[in-house]
C-alpha cells in the first residue's frame, strides 16, 4: 500500500509503487505511474498520460503533465516521461507533447528544476542539468546533458542547447547553442566554453584544450560554419570528448548563436 495521505485524491487507475509517498491535497489523475522511492508533497497536480521513474522528489503546487499551451492541441492522447532521482521544485509546471512532434516531453534523470520552471510540450531535457529559479523552455526544445540556465533564462521554440552548456541569469536565447559553450545577454551571445564546470565533471586539461580550439574554429578565425565544422572534425580524431560539439552543429536548424 502506497502512502497516500488520506486527504489525496489518487485516482484508482494510477499506478503507484508500494513505498510512494503523497502528501495531503494533492490530485494524480488517470494514467499516471510513479516509481518507487518518490516523494510527492502536498497540492501537486500530476495528470496523465504520464510516467514518472524512481526517486523523484515533488514539491509542493507543481503542475505535471497537464495540458500544453499551444493552440493546435486539440485533446490529442500525449505523454509526460520524466526519469529517475529527480528534484523538481514548487510552482514548476511540465505540460505533456504534442502530435505535431513526437507526441512526448522527456525530462532525464538526476536533474535539478529550481522554483517556477515551466518546460513545454515536446521538451527534451537530458540527465543532469539545472534549471534555475524562473528558467522558461518553450515548445520543442532540446537540453543537452550537464547543461545549467540561470535563473530567468528564456528559451525560444525550437531551440536546442548542447551538452556542458552555462547560461547566464536572464539569457534569452533564440538560436542555438554548441555544446561546451557559455552564453549571456539578451540575446544570447557566447562567451567561451564552460571551462570550469569541465574542471568539475573530470576532464583533462589536454581534452578542455582541444575544447577551447573547437570553439576558436567556430567562433574565432572568421570561418564559415561548414569550414568550421570541418575543422572540428579534425580535432575530434584527436578526443572523443569533441564529438558534442559536432552533434549539435549537425542538429542545429535555427542557426547558433553569434
Amino acid at each position: 500500500m502506497s502512502l497516500i495521505h488520506p486527504q489525496a485524491i489518487v485516482d484508482p487507475s494510477a499506478r503507484l509503487a508500494d513505498d510512494v509517498v503523497v502528501g495531503p491535497w494533492t490530485l494524480i489523475g488517470p494514467d499516471v505511474e510513479i516509481g518507487p522511492g518518490t516523494v510527492i508533497e502536498s497540492h501537486v497536480v500530476i495528470k496523465g498520460p504520464t510516467r514518472i521513474g524512481s526517486n523523484n522528489r515533488i514539491f509542493q503546487f507543481a503542475t505535471v503533465g497537464e495540458d500544453c499551451q499551444d493552440k493546435k492541441y486539440a485533446g490529442e492522447l500525449t505523454r509526460l516521461e520524466i526519469g529517475d532521482n529527480n528534484i523538481i521544485r514548487e510552482g514548476v509546471t511540465l505540460h505533456r507533447g504534442t502530435v505535431q512532434d513526437e507526441g512526448i516531453t522527456r525530462v532525464g534523470s538526476d536533474n535539478l528544476l529550481m522554483a517556477y520552471v515551466h518546460v513545454a510540450h515536446d521538451c527534451n531535457v537530458g540527465n543532469h542539468t539545472v534549471l534555475a529559479n524562473n528558467a522558461a523552455l518553450a515548445g520543442h526544445v532540446h537540453v543537452g546533458d550537464h547543461t545549467i540556465l540561470g535563473g530567468f533564462t528564456a528559451v525560444h521554440q525550437f531551440c536546442k542547447i548542447g551538452a556542458h552548456v552555462m547560461c547566464g541569469a536572464g539569457t534569452v536565447v533564440l538560436q542555438d547553442i554548441p555544446s561546451y559553450t557559455l552564453a549571456t545577454g539578451n540575446p544570447a551571445k557566447p562567451h567561451g566554453i564552460n571551462s570550469e564546470g569541465l574542471k568539475r565533471r573530470g576532464f583533462s586539461a589536454e581534452s578542455i584544450r582541444l575544447i577551447k580550439q573547437a570553439y576558436k574554429a567556430i567562433y574565432r578565425q572568421n570561418l564559415t560554419l561548414s569550414e568550421a565544422l570541418e575543422r572540428v572534425r579534425e580535432l575530434a580524431k584527436l578526443d572523443p570528448a569533441i564529438e558534442p560539439v559536432i552533434q549539435s552543429l549537425q542538429a542545429s536548424s535555427r542557426g547558433i548563436i553569434r
